[in-house]
């Protein structure tokens, strides 16, 4: 799954209603007025960031996750060594 850092340029056809306190209100648009942005963009812009922030750190887990089962069961059981391996071992005896 590919993520970005920002929100995607396509074109905009699904829409997102949110209810939040006038302070969350205040505090977000004040923050989007410091960046010189529309309270819109900054909102969309932030939650966008940090899903993508939010699945990329989850999949880093669980592939870490699924390494360390394949590491693990290699070193209890590990396969027998190949033609190429058994000459190399030979030449470097």
């Amino acid at each position: 799954m590919k993520t970005h850092e920002s929100k995607p340029k396509s074109s905009r056809s699904a829409r997102l209603e949110a209810r939040i306190t006038l302070e969350q209100k205040e505090l977000l648009s004040r923050a989007a007025a410091l960046l010189g942005r529309s309270l819109t963009d900054f909102v969309v812009t932030s939650a966008y960031e940090t899903a993508a922030r939010t699945v990329r750190e989850h999949e880093a887990m669980v592939l870490s996750n699924r390494d360390r089962k394949i590491f693990v069961k290699a070193l209890l059981n590990p396969p027998t060594p190949g033609a190429r391996l058994r000459k190399a071992a030979r030449r470097y005896k």
